[in-house]
């Protein structure tokens, strides 16, 4: 073996122990790098896929599926945000305890959540939920800290032109995911800001009022901080934790820093959605 082999050998295990694991390796087309994490470029749209479409599942988890894929295998989109409507299966409970499709392997309830662009992201989910879909398609719910990072930059008007600009205008309705082309933060990520609420990992006391950022430290845009419950005993809903909720949705004052632990891991709404990463 020649010297220069020697060396382009123990070069490369150089490098391999001296990075990160995450250093060594490109992000799937369906993320973007941010740190050391693969953040997806998309807010989730949730698809049923049929547990004899391995391939199509492989894809998926690959971050390789594209709307194309999914429409051509046979893939059936859940709980829009429009209508929340077909709604998640039987199978696929608020609680997140799944069962099975028969036959499946490995198990699976045949939902996943999938970033790409060109459809409304999936809504009327529960935290239990969402962090389930993404753990099948490979992924983990994102974190409080992830999200922040990701979201660096996002442009944060305060107004909303309609067409690129992020939806935070009062519309009423969100917008598929990647139109707003002006709505991308420095890493990449589309709609951080506005247009559905995104669960994050992470869960904190509940919140039983808001301040907003700019009052209490200076940070301009007004986002809201949603933080810290009463207290006290008793069988109430105001005793249970809250997942934490990033961005704003299109009918809020969203934001970058926009934070809320005002709802609990079983609630859902129409303008609740959520994002994966790696």
């Amino acid at each position: 073996m020649n010297q220069r082999h020697l060396c382009r050998m123990f070069g490369v295990a150089y490098l391999a122990a001296a990075l990160p694991a995450a250093a060594m390796h490109r992000c799937p087309p369906d993320s973007v790098k941010v740190g050391d994490a693969c953040v997806d470029k998309y807010e989730a749209s949730v698809w049923q896929i049929s547990p004899a479409n391995t391939g199509l599942t492989k894809r998926v988890q690959l971050g390789l599926a594209t709307l194309a894929d999914l429409t051509s295998g046979g893939a059936k989109q859940l709980s829009p945000s429009s209508s929340c409507s077909p709604a998640y299966p039987a199978n696929f409970p608020d609680d997140g305890n799944w069962a099975p499709v028969p036959e499946s392997t490995p198990p699976s309830p045949g939902v996943y959540a999938v970033s790409i662009p060109g459809v409304l992201p999936s809504a009327c989910i529960t935290w239990f939920q969402a962090n389930q879909a993404c753990l099948l398609s490979g992924k983990h719910l994102v974190t409080n800290r992830e999200w922040q990072g990701a979201a660096a930059s996002t442009p944060d008007p305060r107004t909303d032109n309609g067409t690129t600009d992020c939806n935070v205008g009062n519309t009423g309705a969100p917008s598929e995911t990647g139109s707003r082309s002006n709505c991308a933060s420095a890493w990449g990520a589309f709609d951080m800001v506005g247009n559905v609420d995104e669960w994050v990992a992470d869960w904190a006391d509940q919140a039983s009022n808001c301040t907003d950022w700019t009052t209490s430290a200076g940070i301009p845009g007004g986002d809201l901080s949603c933080f810290g419950g009463p207290g006290g005993t008793g069988a109430t809903a105001s005793s249970l934790p809250a997942a934490l909720i990033r961005g704003g949705n299109f009918g809020s004052l969203a934001g970058v820093f926009a934070v809320s632990a005002g709802r609990v891991p079983s609630d859902f709404e129409s303008f609740i959605g959520f994002r994966c990463a790696r």
